[in-house]
């Protein structure tokens, strides 16, 4: 698990509902669980900062780092694909983007990434297509200085045909098969954790669940029932996640708090 990811996870998962901000030393200890030295924790929020993510500023206890606007609508929209907390309606309509791609090898892949995370599906280099408009793709696009052309379109051969552009855009048997394996490799690890585990045990078991769930917001577009396989493995893979995530927010909750708190104690004066 990379630094920079766990911070993201950590922000969005815990520090969101609790004002986007924390003290270094907070960050820290709740890394320290998952294997994550100081060292690469302060080297990870440096970069962030860099990149607009996290804003540094003066904490009653010290130095600490919150989140930027940029960083509060991407952690929310991951939120509700990571939950599923809306209805995946569909209109018949794709979002069709035709564009130049960057001439750098690193800035394509970059904006590869983003547009993928915004549920984009690739027929081309120049052509990405998805089910649902992103609010976030007109200034992703802008930002990247891309020339493009967006359209709104509907396939004639109905839903048949929105299925076989959907198979051309998007590799639905590994993305069912990396959910599959995401179950197979999770459910191991997560039925040894109990209601006797304690509190910081729960609370690495689901960020590592979280975190490794957070994966399928880079692989699956979240398409509309409609276009998808029967017996589609990422449904029952969503009620395996929500179902221990839900057990596991008790403890994991009362560790964060515990971090927390002892991140913004003020240190005893000496004598006392």
């Amino acid at each position: 698990m990379q630094a920079r990811s766990a911070l993201f996870d950590l922000y969005g998962d815990h520090l969101r509902t609790r004002g986007g901000r924390a003290p270094v030393a907070s960050l820290v200890k709740l890394l320290a669980p998952l294997g994550i030295a100081p060292p690469a924790v302060r080297t990870a929020v440096s970069r962030m900062v860099r990149q607009g993510w996290l804003d540094p500023l003066r904490l009653s206890s010290g130095p600490g780092y919150s989140i930027t606007p940029k960083a509060a609508r991407r952690l929310d929209e991951a939120a509700a694909r990571i939950y599923r907390t809306g209805r995946i309606n569909w209109d018949g309509r794709f979002d069709l983007l035709v564009l130049e791609p960057p001439t750098g090898r690193r800035d394509r892949q970059r904006l590869a990434a983003n547009l993928t995370f915004l549920g984009y599906g690739t027929l081309d280099e120049q052509t990405w297509v998805a089910t649902r408009t992103a609010d976030e793709v007109d200034l992703l696009l802008e930002e990247s200085g891309v020339r493009y052309e967006r359209f709104t379109a509907t396939h004639a051969a109905g839903t048949p045909g929105a299925m076989g552009l959907v198979r051309r855009a998007w590799d639905l048997t590994e993305i069912g098969r990396a959910y599959e394996r995401f179950v197979a490799d999770q459910r191991p690890l997560l039925t040894g954790v109990t209601v006797r585990s304690p509190d910081e045990e729960a609370y690495a078991a689901r960020f590592q669940l979280v975190h490794a769930w957070r994966t399928f917001l880079f692989r699956d577009p979240q398409l509309p029932p409609a276009l998808l396989p029967e017996k589609w493995p990422g449904t029952s893979a969503a009620s395996f996640f929500d179902r221990h995530a839900a057990r596991l927010r008790p403890a994991a909750d009362r560790y964060v708090e515990q971090c927390l708190d002892a991140g913004t104690r003020l240190p005893r004066q000496k004598g006392r």
